[in-house]
């Protein structure tokens, strides 16, 4: 009788373990864009602004930049497939990252950031939409970054700079 209750329960504990290994080989996790989305990157020099419309135009809320003398403005759209799903914006007047993710679609990317000034490099972190069940999630991050410096804005796929998509970087890219 022992081994017959023993042999059940192995049955049991087996059967249970099957089951959920179907099951969670049935959930769909998050996925990584792949290939990863397109990037259209526009700069625009804030000294020649408040500037708007033509390339900054987007089906979200389009973007504008305020006058900053010195300063040099980035805006990194992302396309999947034709879909726009999401945009990275650098405002040098007040120093704000602005990341929007555009599409509901279970994937979020990720924004290192960082300056050189002074003859040293700081790394700010890396930020991301919240990822909520919105139209458009939003993250604005104000940043503190000394005027004049070169600003590095990297965009990845991956949570811990994982799965490079494009950057903005150094001379030539943003300046706060």
């Amino acid at each position: 009788m022992r081994t017959s209750i023993g042999t059940r329960f192995t049955g049991l504990v087996t059967g249970a373990l099957l089951a959920a290994g179907a099951l969670f080989a049935t959930a769909t996790p998050a996925q990584a864009y792949d290939p990863d989305p397109s990037v259209s990157t526009y700069y625009r020099a804030t000294s020649d602004c408040p500037c708007s419309g033509g390339s900054l135009t987007d089906p979200f809320d389009g973007t504008y930049f305020a006058h900053d003398a010195g300063g040099t403005a980035v805006k990194m759209e992302l396309n999947d497939a034709g879909w726009f799903v999401g945009k990275v914006e650098f405002h040098p007047s007040g120093e704000k990252l602005w990341i929007y993710d555009t599409k509901n679609d279970g994937d979020t990317f990720y924004v290192a950031v960082g300056y050189s000034s002074g003859g040293s490099y700081h790394d700010l972190g890396t930020f991301s939409a919240p990822g909520t069940s919105e139209t458009v999630d939003l993250t604005v991050k104000n940043l503190s970054i000394p005027d004049g410096a070169y600003v590095d804005i990297t965009v990845y796929d991956g949570a811990g700079r994982a799965d490079y998509i494009a950057a903005a970087r150094g001379t030539g890219g943003a300046v706060a």
